[in-house]
């Protein structure tokens, strides 16, 4: 047997169906994750029946993938997270001209963010991905583009839909606007805030 190809399933008990779950969960096809990961189908199918055991390289590509850990893929018991997250002034990340500042944990697959959308940025980036996205609108005006409709939402109102819906948003006013934002899988410069700089990109 080729090295490579890895042994028996019985070398990492409960990997496979491991795998097999946390791809369904986030609403990726077998092809679709297997090419962001850099394998074939049949190969990742493979490794998802326990036929063949995955190697570490291939762990780490997967775990990015599916936005988890090695060690979450391995089943063992991470250490105990913090549930709370402090409040204070916004001091977060910038990607493509938007502010980002976690509320919520890291490393979950459930991701909160709070999100300052400058106006007049962003605003024709159509987005489409596996997941579902949540937004609350805090201070201004947003401008949210779900398929053929659009709506102007105001402080107060929210908007919760399937990602694979192409979308767009935008602030609608000069001021900007300022958003509760909780997302499960976000492929976008916003994942390398939650789930680490290796994040792919599309």
């Amino acid at each position: 047997m080729n090295p490579s190809d890895g042994g028996a399933a019985d070398d990492l008990p409960g990997v496979a169906p491991r795998l097999r779950d946390l791809r369904r969960g986030r609403g990726l096809t077998l092809e679709a994750a297997a090419g962001r990961a850099g394998l074939s189908p049949a190969h990742l199918s493979r490794l998802e029946t326990g036929n063949r055991q995955p190697s570490l390289p291939m762990l780490l590509g997967l775990a990015r993938v599916y936005g988890t850990t090695v060690s979450e893929l391995l089943g063992e018991i991470p250490p105990e997270r913090d549930a709370i997250v402090r409040g204070g002034r916004f001091e977060g990340a910038e990607a493509d001209g938007w502010m980002y500042r976690q509320a919520g944990g890291p490393g979950r697959a459930m991701q909160a963010l709070r999100v300052r959308v400058p106006f007049g940025v962003q605003g024709d980036l159509v987005r489409v991905h596996p997941g579902e996205e949540w937004l609350y609108v805090l201070e201004g005006r947003l401008r949210i583009v779900l398929g053929e409709s659009a709506h102007d939402l105001g402080p107060g109102d929210s908007a919760h839909f399937d990602s694979l819906t192409p979308h767009r948003i935008a602030a609608a006013e000069p001021r900007g606007c300022e958003l509760l934002f909780v997302h499960t899988l976000l492929q976008s410069p916003a994942a390398e805030l939650c789930l680490g700089a290796a994040t792919h990109r599309r």
